[in-house]
């Protein structure tokens, strides 16, 4: 049976950075990440890409990356990181689309993990 240093490491978590952010605490990590199920930043990003409003969709990537980059969830970060620089420069582009398919698909496989974990 996998350990979950093992499991956050194999799905591209920057573990031993991540659990100095959280002193150490993996229990208070697990907790926390956990809750990432909960956030709505990946379902506003989705309902603002189809609805073609740039701006809300900024909003939610900004803050969805924030929420992956404060967890070391680097898979998430890089496909959030993809479709916030041109949202952030208000470029009109035709794959925001499957950018944003990548940020659901990796949001989806994070919320999985963390509920994979042991606490």
């Amino acid at each position: 049976m996998q350990s979950n240093r093992e499991k956050l490491e194999a799905q591209g978590v920057s573990y031993d950075v991540t659990m100095e952010r959280f002193m150490g605490n993996e229990a208070l990590y697990i907790r926390i990440l956990k809750k990432l199920g909960g956030d709505d930043n990946a379902d506003r990003l989705n309902t603002a890409i189809h609805g073609g409003n740039l701006a809300e969709a900024f909003n939610a990537a900004h803050a969805l990356k924030g929420v992956a980059a404060n967890l070391g969830l680097e898979p998430l970060t890089a496909a959030v990181g993809r479709i916030i620089e041109p949202l952030r420069a208000g470029e009109e582009r035709t794959d925001y689309l499957e950018l944003n398919a990548e940020v659901q698909e990796q949001y989806r496989n994070m919320v999985a993990l963390a509920e994979s974990l042991s606490d």
